[in-house]
């Protein structure tokens, strides 16, 4: 067990060093031997510990040539498929409590800041960006860093997925009353610490949402059925015959 928390020692300090820029991404590690001597262990050690940042990968072994250190992928998720309906029901269950929550928690300096944004939707002077400040006002009141986190990776997917954008920009444009009387009714069940009320309205607001980018996509669905259907008549009609 003794040799095993070494091991592992080793393991967390080369990826300390490595994620300080000790050992920044494209550069060698020393020899076995300098690694050994450097933190008081035995070659054995440093091995095992390489084979387990290989593993992890933190590095590469290259025959003949060394250990090499690898760029972290970070966004690694980021090329999973989302659709625009995924990230509304998401937002829908992750929003819903974060409301619930600052129903509880939400200061009146708060509430003047989402009055403003309520204001700003109404005048339909960045209207888009009030919206977004009026949900993360929100999150931000729930005073959990891990609600926030959530909520601003899932506005980062609206914000930088073309088709998503395309989705709720469709939508969006369509419904501004719409969305400015379910933010408003949001807004007052935090004005009267109703945390049941504010899970509701925003599971509403959501549930028209995505019912809108239905709509949306069954008529563009409908648009293409229609297209390649015309395309066929054109290519096998008889009217050149009967004409």
């Amino acid at each position: 067990m003794k040799n095993k928390r070494m091991f592992w020692n080793i393991v967390e300090k080369i990826e300390t060093l490595i994620d300080s820029g000790g050992y920044p991404p494209g550069s060698r590690l020393p020899p076995e031997r300098e690694l050994a001597e450097s933190f008081s262990v035995s070659r054995p050690t440093i091995r095992e510990a390489i084979i387990a940042l290989e593993v992890r990968q933190r590095v590469e072994v290259k025959t003949s040539s060394g250990v090499y250190v690898l760029e972290m992928n970070h966004n690694k998720q980021d090329n999973k498929p989302v659709s625009a309906f995924e990230l509304t029901q998401a937002r829908a269950l992750v929003e819903g409590e974060a409301a619930a929550l600052a129903a509880v928690t939400i200061t009146e300096p708060e509430l003047i800041k989402l009055k403003l944004t309520l204001d700003a939707m109404q005048s339909g002077i960045n209207a888009e960006q009030a919206d977004r400040e009026f949900h993360i006002i929100i999150s931000t009141a729930t005073r959990n860093n891990a609600i926030l986190l959530a909520v601003e990776n899932l506005w980062k997917l609206r914000d930088t997925r073309e088709e998503i954008k395309n989705a709720y920009k469709n939508v969006c444009s369509q419904s501004d009353s719409d969305r400015l009387e379910e933010h408003r009714v949001i807004y007052n069940a935090l004005k009267n610490r109703d945390s049941q009320a504010a899970r509701s309205a925003m599971h509403h607001h959501f549930n028209r949402l995505i019912n809108a980018l239905f709509a949306v996509s069954e008529a563009k669905a409908l648009e293409e059925v229609k297209r390649k259907s015309n395309e066929t008549r054109g290519l096998y009609s008889l009217s050149h015959l009967v004409n």
